[in-house]
């Protein structure tokens, strides 16, 4: 079945940086559009980042743009997101999706 398993949150002051990875399983990897989605604290879930398949597209939310970059190995069958220049507002859980699914998500905390 599918499997994403998110890692790399953490705390890190504002300005800071941080590299999200999500490592996939049970399905072919590099033929699906990935994506990153957020949840923060009593709020709803809020869609960050996609890439195409191949990686030759790439789209982010406009709060992000500039900050954020998100990429894929294919060969590792791995998601990334590198996240710069890190702001307060974006503390929340970080999830790695293929479509509707999801994995256990990783906690990034952004504070001074």
């Amino acid at each position: 079945q599918v499997q994403l398993v998110e890692s790399g949150g953490g705390l890190v002051q504002p300005g800071g940086s941080l590299r999200l990875s999500c490592v996939a399983s049970g399905f072919t990897f590099r033929y699906y559009t990935m994506s990153w989605v957020r949840q923060a604290p009593g709020k709803g879930l809020e869609w960050v980042s996609e890439i195409s398949s191949g990686g030759g597209s790439t789209d982010y939310r406009d709060s992000v743009k500039g900050r954020f970059t998100i990429s894929r190995d294919d060969a590792k069958n791995t998601l990334y997101l590198q996240m710069n220049n890190l702001k307060p507002e974006d503390t929340a859980v970080y999830y790695c999706s293929k479509g509707a699914q999801r994995g256990q998500g990783t906690q990034v905390t952004v504070s001074s």
